[in-house]
């Protein structure tokens, strides 16, 4: 820049004083390079220095520390294995290299990710990625969380309406479930229900989320996150992503969630048995032959959060009210408490107190609906709530139910009631058993539906058996061979016992 403005103040004093010696004097320079910048009829240009840079000789053992899945050094630890090597310079230069050779990567030039393949059962990678589709009758934004076992290519996904924290830990587990086993390492992104913090330049370097942790401990893996804002650290799975929207989402509609991810899991596993571009062979078949069998088994359950589930007691006519919508359960829960859980923000998973699962059922879409499943009302539909049909009904049933009707009633201010708890019965005994049954109740004046439950506990084996077939079963017992390790009294007593568990 000197010359520059040199030769612009020569030129300027020269057109008006003409005078070598007095532009010299003025300028503080010699005539001679008073006459050099006069003899340039154009302005000089100015030319950087170039001086060599000290990562050159180390450029491709950078761009291997950096880019490589066996590695992914961040800028501090390629520096510190550089100063091992001999390196003498400072780190700006280091990062302004990778700075520069990270945006040749990004824009597809001549730089590219060196490709590792693993050992079968070493690692996983998971993502997912957001997508616009209908489902019912309005669009939807839903998340398609997959799976990809690294070394057979072998694929999983599930669809989500949700991806906070209990979706993804979720995910994870039914992901593994698929293959039927775990791998050794969870390659993953950095969202905050995975890793709280991905910093190289700190001394930890990444902060893993606890719960996430807790769900790779229950898992047996081992979580491993890639470098922030680097997805080809994970690219086995990232691409996949496309070729999903392309051939699956565009054109397709669903009725529910549920019918998209049966749909969806089904295209996934035909597209497992192509052969793959990189590995030239069938995922599927790969899984099979050799990475199934070097996988971890997986643990019993999946593993959540007791703070996302939530109480509830089933109404009388086994209705749970969840989110001002209402969902029928099987009549044998009615009246009981539950808890549930809400999963992928649409699968709603019932539970017992005790941690039972007993039922799983899709959210409605909308508010203040009624779902009603009839499957669940068949125990219920077989007995009338009519009077006259529930007379009708049990005179059919039982050979002695006029005369049960006749003379109960005479005791019982509402007969029909105790008749219709006794056809509930029916469910689980044979008619000519309870009619037998309901002789002996008549006989010595059992009416009420209390007293005929006590009596099928307490008397039901000798009821139900005949003074001939009691003759018999003392014949048995009298010829009991020696040698049998229990006798027919040990049978009896278990008989008893099956009637008592019944009612």
């Amino acid at each position: 820049m000197k010359d520059l403005q040199d030769w612009a103040a020569v030129q300027k004093m020269y057109k008006s004083t003409k005078n070598i010696s007095y532009i010299a004097k003025t300028l503080g320079m010699s005539r001679t390079t008073v006459y050099r910048l006069l003899n340039k009829e154009q302005e000089p240009v100015y030319q950087r220095k170039n001086y060599p840079c000290k990562v050159e000789p180390y450029k491709e053992q950078i761009l291997e520390w950096r880019y490589s899945s066996e590695y992914q050094f961040n800028g501090t630890r390629i520096f510190r294995e550089l100063k091992k090597l001999g390196y003498t310079g400072s780190i700006h230069p280091l990062y302004n290299y990778l700075s520069k050779s990270s945006e040749r990567i990004y824009s597809g030039n001549s730089v590219a990710t060196v490709r590792i393949e693993t050992p079968v059962g070493d690692q996983a990678q998971f993502d997912w990625s957001p997508y616009q589709m209908v489902i019912g009758t309005r669009w939807r934004e839903v998340y398609c969380f997959s799976m990809i076992l690294a070394a057979s290519r072998k694929k999983a996904v599930v669809f989500s309406l949700s991806c906070d924290s209990d979706s993804i830990y979720e995910a994870i587990q039914e992901l593994f479930d698929e293959p039927g086993g775990v791998t050794v390492e969870l390659l993953i992104d950095n969202p905050k229900s995975l890793v709280i913090e991905n910093n190289p330049q700190t001394i930890d370097g990444i902060e893993y989320n606890p719960r996430a942790l807790l769900v790779a401990k229950h898992l047996g893996t081992e979580l491993n996150a890639c470098n922030c804002y680097w997805p080809r650290t994970k690219g086995k799975v990232e691409r996949p992503f496309k070729y999903i929207e392309e051939q699956f989402i565009k054109g397709n509609k669903f009725e529910s969630m549920e019918q998209l991810n049966r749909e969806g899991k089904k295209f996934v596993n035909e597209w497992c048995n192509e052969v793959h571009s990189t590995t030239k062979r069938i995922p599927n078949e790969f899984y099979e032959n050799e990475e199934r069998k070097a996988l971890l088994p997986l643990p019993s359950g999946h593993l959540f959060f007791d703070d996302k589930k939530l109480k509830r007691k089933v109404s009388l006519d086994s209705y749970v009210h969840i989110d001002t919508n209402k969902y029928s359960l099987p009549t044998k829960y009615a009246g009981m408490q539950v808890v549930y859980r809400i999963l992928y923000g649409f699968r709603i998973q019932i539970y017992l107190p005790d941690g039972k699962h007993i039922y799983t059922l899709e959210a409605v879409d909308g508010k203040h609906k009624e779902v009603k499943d009839e499957n669940h009302y068949d125990a219920v539909k077989t007995v009338p709530k009519s009077i006259p049909q529930i007379k009708r009904d049990f005179t059919a049933a039982f050979d002695n139910g006029a005369k049960y009707l006749e003379i109960a009633g005479k005791h019982l201010q509402q007969v029909s009631h105790h008749a219709r708890e006794i056809l509930k019965l029916l469910d689980m005994f044979e008619a000519e058993d309870l009619d037998r049954i309901l002789a002996y109740a008549i006989e010595h004046e059992f009416y009420t539906i209390r007293e005929i439950r006590n009596l099928i506990k307490e008397k039901g084996f000798e009821i139900l058996h005949t003074d001939e077939e009691s003759e018999q079963l003392k014949s048995a017992k009298e010829s009991e061979p020696e040698g049998l390790t229990r006798s027919l009294d040990y049978y009896e007593k278990n008989v008893k016992e099956d009637l008592k568990c019944r009612i």
